[in-house]
C-alpha cells in the first residue's frame, strides 16, 4: 500500500464511516501530507505500513521547531487517527504514534466580546455600501447578526439556505459537523434584517447551484469563509477595537452571553451543536464580579 492509497481509503473512512464534514476531512489528510512531504524532503522512502516510531519521532521533532504546543499536538492526535485507522483495518500491527507523548498545553479559553463591543461592530456598517448594485451593507449586517444570535459556525453560516428558514416556528435548521442538523432558534430582530436582505437578494441574478442559499456575494455565488473573517477583521480595524477576532468570536459570545444570564449548559450546548457537554463547559469561564452577583441575588441565606 502507498501513501496515496492509503490517505484515499481514510478519507473514505473518515466521511463514510465516521461522518466528518469535509473541512475537518481536509485538516486531518494535511495532517498526513506534512509526514509525506518530510519523508520526500529527506529521501526516506517507506511505505504507511511500513513506517516505525523512529522516523514518525524525527518527523514530529522536525516539526516541532515551527510550530507551537497546541499545533504540535494537534498535528500528533491526527497522525495517531490515520495510524489507528491502519490498524483498524490489518494494514499494520501497531501504531507508531503510540508512545509519542503530545505537549502539555493549557485549555485556552476563547475570546469573547461585550454586548458594546458587537454593537460598535455592527453600528460600523455602511448599510448605504453598494457593489454592482448591491446593497452589501445591509448583507454584511445581518451576518453579523446571524453569527451572535444564532451561535453559527462560519461554515454553517455560509451553508445556511433559504429553505432552512422557519420564521413561523422561530427556528433555523442549521447543518453542522459531519452534515448532522439541529434547530437553532432565532429571534426576530434577526428574522427582520433576514427579510430586508431577502428583498435587495431577489434582485441578484443567482447562479442556479445557489439558488437556494442565502448569503451570497454580488455575483451571485455562496461566500466564502475568508470573505466573512475579512469583512469582520476590516470592521474590528474600523472601529480600532485592538484585539484579533473571528467569525468564531461571535459564536463564543453567544454562549458566554447566554450562560452569563442564566441558561443551562444543557440548553446551550443543543444550540451550538456540541456533541459532548464537556465541549460546552469551556464557557464556564464567568468573571467572579458576576458570580457574586449570582450568589447574592439568588441563594436564601445571603
Amino acid at each position: 500500500m502507498n501513501w496515496q492509497n492509503a490517505i484515499n481509503d481514510y478519507k473514505y473512512y473518515l466521511k463514510i464511516e465516521r461522518g466528518l464534514s469535509k473541512n475537518t476531512i481536509s485538516n486531518y489528510e494535511l495532517d498526513v501530507e506534512k509526514l509525506t512531504n518530510y519523508l520526500e524532503l529527506h529521501a526516506i522512502s517507506v511505505s504507511p505500513v511500513a513506517i516505525d516510531h523512529e522516523v514518525v519521532q524525527a518527523f514530529i521533532y522536525d516539526a516541532s521547531k515551527q510550530l507551537n504546543a497546541r499545533s504540535q499536538s494537534r498535528l500528533i492526535s491526527g497522525l495517531r487517527s490515520f495510524f489507528s485507522y491502519l490498524v483498524f483495518e490489518d494494514y499494520r500491527k501497531t501504531n507508531p504514534i503510540d508512545h509519542i507523548e503530545s505537549p502539555k498545553i493549557g485549555r485556552k479559553l476563547p475570546d469573547t466580546l461585550s454586548i458594546k463591543d458587537i454593537d460598535s461592530l455592527i453600528n460600523a456598517i455602511d448599510l448605504s455600501k453598494e457593489y454592482n448594485g448591491v446593497r452589501i451593507g445591509e448583507r454584511n449586517r445581518v451576518i453579523l447578526e446571524t453569527l451572535y444570535s444564532c451561535g453559527l459556525r462560519v461554515s454553517e453560516l455560509i451553508d445556511l439556505k433559504i429553505s432552512d428558514l422557519f420564521f413561523d416556528e422561530g427556528f433555523i435548521k442549521v447543518t453542522g459537523k459531519g452534515d448532522k442538523q439541529r434547530f437553532v432558534p432565532i429571534g426576530l430582530n434577526t428574522q427582520k434584517y433576514i427579510n430586508i436582505w431577502k428583498d435587495i437578494r431577489s434582485h441578484i441574478d443567482v447562479y442556479p447551484e445557489h439558488k437556494d442559499t442565502l448569503f451570497l456575494n454580488n455575483r451571485g455565488k455562496k461566500l466564502t469563509r475568508a470573505m466573512i473573517f475579512t469583512i469582520i477583521k476590516n470592521l474590528a480595524k474600523d472601529i480600532n477595537l485592538g484585539k484579533i477576532i473571528s467569525p468564531h468570536t461571535f459564536r463564543h459570545s453567544f454562549a458566554t452571553h447566554l450562560l452569563e444570564n442564566g441558561a443551562d449548559l444543557r440548553s446551550i450546548q443543543l444550540m451550538l451543536g456540541h456533541e459532548s457537554i464537556t465541549t460546552t463547559e469551556i464557557y464556564m469561564h464567568i468573571d467572579r464580579s458576576h458570580l457574586k452577583d449570582v450568589l447574592l441575588n439568588h441563594h436564601p441565606r445571603k
